[in-house]
């Protein structure tokens, strides 16, 4: 058993302690490491993405109508006026490619349903493929955001009914979304060190880490999930958020790692609380993984007014190397309104900070700030996702909005809850599904699971011993297994977390076996610590 500076460790993230677990799995060349580590998943979306090829064959056929007597490798700029016409004569000699078929659809979709311009459209989507412009505007291409906001309304809002219009700022990932939300909530006064932080816990572990940044020097306030409820939010809990000195509320939802997603109770719970209370609490809400939910509704659509919503198409297309990801603020919002009670001294300050972008910075949205400090403010002009980025964003978001039957979405949620069910019941432990579960990820609450099994006295020692990621090294230097600590999330109990997305069925069942294993070998220490007859 390798030696272990516990302390050291448990100060660690869980993704840089991953990395440590992993070297212990592979300790063993002979051995298969199994890593259910993070999150990045195994499955993609295929169709949107022959799209994105398609789109590129017929573009570099655009570009060489320019400059074809040079021949000379060179291409132009396409034309916008009879694109469409012109590409319908490319794809009458592909009549089986599963792209094309897909881009036909897609034109006429976006001019029947959304009422955009087939010519304008389509020539979007050619000179983003291009990458021969920088992007315009740099918040987000025109017709890929209007494309975006439809395929949130439809993911994000379940039945509830869109209140106001709202603005995208396509960003490098999810995780770009946090790091340009922090930053320009502190440089516009919104956040000042000291100032309290609300976080919804567990929760991913960046949302822990961010706050105590020299640069924010924020004071964390734990609003705990109750894990024996559903991991829904307490009255009690939620009680925290009353406070004036709380200037922003984070949570993910569906949450990482618990799998839940907030319930209707809640929502109307925490919409009251804005409504009445407090109107003026900034909330952020993190919802890369609702698509994989049943029924989801965001606190974005709940709380228009007072929520910036981040979310990521990278786990549910597939796209974690895409960095595919957005933030999504209703016109009508309490960031604008915090940015307008300003005092003069702190306006004039914000006013020589963007007094490059606009002749009336104090009219400088929130969102539009959000671009111009995610480039020094004086790039501004050059700010912006990459445009091939944002065309098979797009595409993606089309090939949700275009799936009537949800037949992507249901083999989605069909594949991880399968593969959730082979985990716990390898484990020798049954296990349902509720309607807020969505599993991309389970907790499997190690303390609960050897009291399950083998009884209270059991996991009291167990708690007492503090195995939590004792339990981690050894299943990883035993049997090549990497899960992440639970308490790297701000889970209480000593748990661990999987991901469900990562491995194939059959590897998730050898997991859960092996720890099944490991548990059982704590439980032959343990009767050999007390010298009582095992099963007692």
């Amino acid at each position: 058993m390798l030696d272990l500076d516990i302390a050291k460790l448990s100060a660690l993230s869980p993704f840089e302690l991953k990395d440590q677990l992993a070297a212990a799995a592979s300790s063993d060349a002979e051995r298969l490491m199994l890593n259910a580590g993070r999150g990045n998943p195994n499955f993609l979306a295929m169709l949107p993405r022959h799209a994105f090829l398609s789109v590129g064959e017929f573009a570099m056929q655009e570009a060489g109508r320019s400059y074809a007597y040079l021949d000379s490798g060179f291409g132009g700029l396409p034309e916008a006026r009879g694109i469409v016409q012109r590409f319908e004569a490319y794809a009458m000699h592909r009549p089986g490619s599963e792209g094309v078929n897909f881009l036909r659809k897609a034109i006429a979709y976006v001019k029947d349903q959304l009422g955009l311009d087939r010519d304008a459209f389509l020539f979007e989507m050619v000179a983003a493929f291009l990458g021969c412009n920088y992007p315009t505007p740099p918040r987000m291409l025109t017709h890929m955001e209007e494309i975006v906001k439809a395929y949130l309304v439809q993911e994000m809002f379940g039945a509830v009914p869109s209140n106001g219009d709202f603005s995208l700022f396509a960003t490098e990932g999810g995780t770009a979304a946090m790091t340009y939300i922090f930053q320009s909530l502190a440089v516009n006064r919104l956040i000042r060190p000291g100032d309290k932080i609300a976080l919804a816990t567990p929760i991913f572990s960046p949302y822990l880490e961010i706050p105590a940044l020299a640069e924010y020097d924020l004071d964390v306030v734990d609003v705990r999930m109750d894990g024996h409820d559903d991991w829904q939010l307490p009255d009690a809990e939620m009680a925290k958020l009353l406070d004036p000195a709380v200037k922003v509320f984070c949570l993910v939802n569906p949450s990482n790692p618990p799998s839940t997603r907030l319930s209707s109770a809640t929502l109307d719970a925490l919409a009251r609380l804005v409504s009445t209370a407090r109107p003026d609490l900034i909330i952020v809400t993190d919802d890369v993984y609702g698509t994989f939910a049943d029924d989801f509704v965001s606190v974005f659509a709940r709380c228009p007014r007072n929520t910036l919503c981040v979310y990521s198409f990278s786990k549910f297309f597939g796209a974690t190397g895409w960095r595919l990801g957005t933030i999504a603020l209703h016109h009508d919002n309490v960031l604008d309104a915090a940015l307008a009670a300003l005092s003069t001294d702190e306006k004039a300050l914000l006013a020589r900070r963007y007094g490059s972008l606009t002749t009336e910075p104090d009219t400088l949205r929130f969102i539009d700030r959000l671009v111009a400090d995610s480039r020094a403010v004086a790039l501004n002009h050059t700010a912006g996702l990459s445009v091939p980025q944002q065309l098979q964003m797009g595409l993606f978001a089309l090939n949700g909005l275009m799936d009537r039957e949800g037949r992507y979405k249901t083999a989605a949620k069909q594949l991880i809850r399968k593969r959730y069910q082979t985990l716990y019941r390898s484990m020798g432990v049954d296990v349902g599904h509720g309607p807020n579960d969505v599993n991309y990820y389970t907790l499997i609450d190690l303390q609960e699971l050897a009291g399950k099994i083998y009884g209270t006295a059991f996991e009291r020692w167990f708690v007492q011993r503090d195995l939590g990621i004792r339990f981690l090294f050894r299943l990883a230097e035993e049997t090549g297994v990497v899960l992440l600590p639970g308490n790297g999330f701000e889970v209480v109990d000593t748990s661990a977390r999987v991901s469900l997305a990562n491995l194939t069925e059959i590897e998730y069942a050898s997991i859960g076996k092996f720890t099944r294993q490991v548990l059982d070998e704590y439980f032959k220490d343990f009767t050999e610590s007390v010298a009582v007859p095992a099963g007692v």
